[in-house]
């Protein structure tokens, strides 16, 4: 419960910034050019019988804008005056047009109104990176630096590569840290340059390979070699009834030789396989009941126990990290340097992005959207500041991303109702702006309903 309550509330608060500074671009443009708002809405504000719908709401003496938190925590808004909106206020259309109303001003400025929300969101999203790298810098393990190698799956043995090479990059790109980035290398790859025992060789690739399969099978398709060292062990767990400490090494998971935790997660994962298709608690029970081989640090021995793991095929030990074993990198930036740096890393994020949205349109990918709890969970289980800040810029691209997206409702499907508006100087109608408006929150509602229904989903263990 204590992870849950620390993860929703970095999730609402990180929403709530990204919420508040979009629609404030929204306001800003609009102030600047003369246009009314109506209302500035942190939430959303669905009215229940009598009830208007809001929790806190404040009209300040001369002024036209009514500031509120509405009851529905899926977003916010900013009612512009004489505007088309998630509102549908056509009641507002049907008056004669007023000089400070949206539907009045001249095309670029609506366009620039409409941009607003889009453009702060990115430039935020470029600012907390330049200040994350400015005040922590930037920490990580070269992959050349990650002298014992990497583990690969079956598909990647399969194309050549074996344990223990080390990934120095593609025939397009130098790899400095292992990320996501590697792996997105790998798939526009037609040569991999590695080291294999000491020596620097490359390996042609000749299959097409799929982000999404790389990433999802089990075991993954190449990552980095953590050898199974024990770092500690939970008190009244599996490990402790076995007498496990600190620095003990597992060798063997019920008679297969394990040298790595990427081996260790793999045996397991075979066993909650088999445990997903047993109905008995006796069946379960018996499966549970593991025969680990441990490599004792103090005596140098290694001994054979039987051990009943967790309900949930936990051993209860924390597992050695990857900086135990590799030379860490840490880059510091001084105030002015981190701001190329933090722009160059955002745009990277970004192109990284728009590049994965190619998945979405495949079965493998429409599974793998994720709604609020899968948003969540990406925040760490511990409060951290600096998680907290990049994972805010980087639901911040997101957000900018999707809003820009010519779909109605959203404001890309506004803008590219403008610029046809500017390129043949015709304005379409307030009928089809109206149904387009229908069309468009219709989708997103489904798109929501999809990816929280997976959330759903991935929870009772369907998916």
């Amino acid at each position: 419960m204590e992870v849950f309550l620390i993860r929703l509330l970095q999730f609402l608060l990180s929403i709530s910034i990204l919420v508040l500074l979009h629609e404030g671009g929204h306001f800003f443009f609009s102030k600047l050019f003369g246009v009314r708002v109506e209302k500035f809405y942190m939430f959303f504000d669905p009215s229940i019988g009598k009830w208007n719908g809001s929790l806190f709401k404040w009209k300040p003496k001369k002024s036209d804008t009514t500031y509120g938190i509405g009851w529905l925590p899926l977003g916010g808004y900013c009612k512009i005056a004489g505007m088309i909106d998630e509102s549908m206020d056509v009641e507002q259309m049907k008056q004669p047009p007023q000089p400070w109303e949206f539907r009045t001003k001249p095309a670029w400025q609506r366009l620039l109104i409409m941009i607003g929300g889009v453009l702060v969101n990115f430039l935020l999203a470029l600012f907390i990176y330049s200040m994350v790298l400015f005040y922590w810098g930037d920490s990580y393990i070269q992959t050349r630096d990650m002298s014992m190698g990497m583990k690969f799956n079956e598909e990647a043995k399969a194309m050549g590569f074996k344990d223990g090479d080390i990934l120095l990059g593609t025939d397009k790109k130098t790899f400095t840290k292992f990320d996501v980035d590697l792996y997105r290398s790998l798939t526009d790859a037609t040569r991999v340059d590695l080291i294999r025992d000491g020596k620097q060789m490359s390996l042609p690739i000749k299959e097409e390979l799929n982000l999404l399969n790389m990433i999802k099978t089990q075991p993954t398709f190449v990552a980095p070699l953590v050898p199974a060292d024990i770092d500690s062990v939970m008190p009244e767990s599996p490990a402790a009834s076995i007498g496990l400490q600190k620095g003990d090494k597992i060798v063997a998971v019920n008679g297969k030789s394990v040298d790595s935790w990427n081996e260790y997660t793999y045996e397991v994962g075979r066993l909650s396989d088999v445990l997903a298709s047993k109905t008995t608690a006796a069946d379960s029970l018996a499966i549970r009941k593991a025969t680990i081989a441990i490599l004792h640090k103090a005596t140098g021995t290694t001994d054979t126990t039987q051990v009943t793991l967790s309900p949930d095929l936990k051993l209860g030990v924390a597992q050695s990290s990857i900086y135990d074993y590799y030379k860490e990198t840490h880059l510091e930036y001084g105030f002015f340097e981190s701001f190329p740096a933090g722009i160059k890393y955002g745009i990277g994020v970004l192109r990284g992005y728009v590049d994965d949205m190619k998945y979405v349109f495949t079965a493998d990918g429409a599974k793998s959207l994720g709604g609020f709890g899968a948003i969540g969970s990406l925040f760490p289980a511990e409060w951290d500041w600096m998680m907290f800040w990049r994972m805010t810029a980087f639901l911040s691209i997101i957000l900018a991303f999707m809003n820009i997206l010519p779909i109605p409702a959203l404001d890309g499907g506004h803008v590219l109702f403008l610029l046809w508006e500017m390129i043949t100087g015709r304005k379409p109608s307030e009928k089809f702006m109206i149904w387009a408006e229908y069309i468009g929150i219709g989708l997103l509602l489904l798109l929501m309903v999809v990816a929280n229904l997976n959330d759903i989903l991935r929870w009772i263990g369907v998916m």
